[in-house]
């Protein structure tokens, strides 16, 4: 690779390609940016344009992307579409229900027990989707969605699921249609407060550690999940490529379908990619060539820890315009990389422009030593309201030491094990 463009791009992107200025909500805007600067392939990262169909444009003017259609990118652009898919195609998923209006929503609520998801059908940046605890706190989801029109028209209509129990997994694939490049797997946070508390956002903080997923369960969700909705896509007339992305719920049952993304997942991707080493820019041209089952992608065996820095007032109304320091103090400690979402430079200094402002993303031998030094970045950054999650990566401690704990012996039959410490 030669040459980097990213449009719009921000402050930190813009120290490593050349940002160029174009209204993301304009899929014909962004083909003619393409054109300009004679690009020989565009990759998509949010899933705005995606859902608009920019890949159908690029590719009636014979231009390389990476993504799905507009058709295929119905698997995110609707939750409606996605669950009946789903559905369709025997794909393991929470039981649900499809309300058209707020009288049916009210009355399709009725026959789910408690806590209760409250989702909204369209793309809503992450805060589309409710896990309610009380009737009360389902009915003020719903009318929001679906009567004040808090997420505007993506909330017209709304799915009302079972909330499932376990723990959520992003399992995320790089696909030509037929051959699969499976990611490294990562936990998303997406509560706002430790512990899986408050409002969900867009993802507080990711960590990617290869004992997240047993090989026998990796192989599951290939099997039962994965390959099923490739298949189903064909059958249904929009084969898919690019990056899907399976929103999971590890359950006693075995894994269960949340949602999907029709490209990598945010904050996800940080520590991914900083595991990556093979050329991504090789990988996405042999998805271009329709040659992926011939490619074996190299990855670090070491962890990687994201942490997202948001905002006051974040997934809400954020605070923007406070300058933000330090951020060249953590990358100086090694092994730190700073992504950057929400920030400016004006006048010599960097500012927020966002609720997600930046991705403190560290690489270290073990996870609890990428964790220490992910944290340790995050603590020379500053900025008025900075607010972030304690707790990154702390579910992946507890499964490690469980893991080292040593097993009780099992009693013999029709003995009972004693209660003695």
């Amino acid at each position: 690779m030669e040459e980097l463009y990213c449009a719009p791009g921000n402050a930190g992107i813009a120290q490593e390609a050349e940002c160029l200025p174009v209204d993301l909500s304009q899929p014909k805007a962004i083909l003619e940016v393409a054109k300009q600067v004679h690009a020989d392939l565009t990759v998509v990262g949010p899933e705005a344009p995606l859902v608009a169909g920019i890949v159908d444009d690029f590719e009636k003017e014979g231009l390389a992307i990476v993504g799905p259609s507009k058709a295929a990118a119905r698997l995110e652009g609707s939750k409606i579409f996605a669950k009946e898919f789903m559905q369709r195609h025997g794909i393991p998923t929470a039981r649900f229900a499809v309300a058209e209006n707020f009288g049916d929503a009210l009355k399709a609520l009725a026959l789910f027990p408690l806590p209760v998801v409250v989702k909204a059908d369209g793309l809503a940046a992450g805060k589309g989707v409710v896990v309610a605890h009380s009737r009360e706190e389902a009915e003020q989801a719903i009318d929001d969605f679906m009567r004040r029109k808090t997420i505007g028209s993506a909330g017209d209509r709304v799915v009302i699921e079972d909330c499932l129990t376990g723990e959520e997994t992003s399992f995320i694939v790089l696909t030509d249609g037929r051959g699969i490049l499976p990611l490294v797997p990562t936990q998303d946070h997406k509560a706002l407060l430790d512990e899986d508390r408050g409002p969900n956002t867009g993802g507080m903080g990711a960590y990617s550690d290869d004992s997240i997923l047993s090989e026998s369960l990796h192989d599951d969700i290939l099997r039962s999940i994965v390959a099923p909705t490739l298949a189903g896509m064909e059958m249904e007339g929009a084969p898919y490529r690019g990056f899907l992305y399976c929103g999971l719920m590890l359950t006693a049952a075995g894994p269960m379908q949340l949602e999907y993304n029709v490209r990598m997942g945010d904050p996800e991707t940080q520590p991914i990619l900083m595991r990556l080493r093979s050329d991504l820019a090789d990988l996405l041209q042999a998805l271009r060539e329709g040659q992926l089952a011939a490619v074996d992608a190299h990855w670090s065996p070491n962890p990687a820890v994201c942490v997202v820095l948001a905002s006051q007032g974040y997934p809400g109304k954020p605070e923007v315009g406070n300058v933000i320091t330090g951020y060249e103090a953590a990358e100086a400690l090694g092994g730190v990389k700073i992504f950057h979402a929400g920030t400016r430079v004006e006048d010599h200094q960097l500012l927020t422009t966002g609720g997600r402002v930046l991705g403190v993303t560290a690489v270290a031998e073990d996870l609890p030593s990428a964790i220490q030094r992910a944290y340790a970045g995050v603590s020379k950054v500053q900025f008025q309201g900075m607010h972030y999650r304690t707790d990154i990566g702390a579910k992946g401690l507890r499964r490690l030491s469980s893991a080292r704990e040593p097993k009780r012996p099992r009693a013999p039959r029709g003995e009972r094990p004693s209660s003695r410490k």
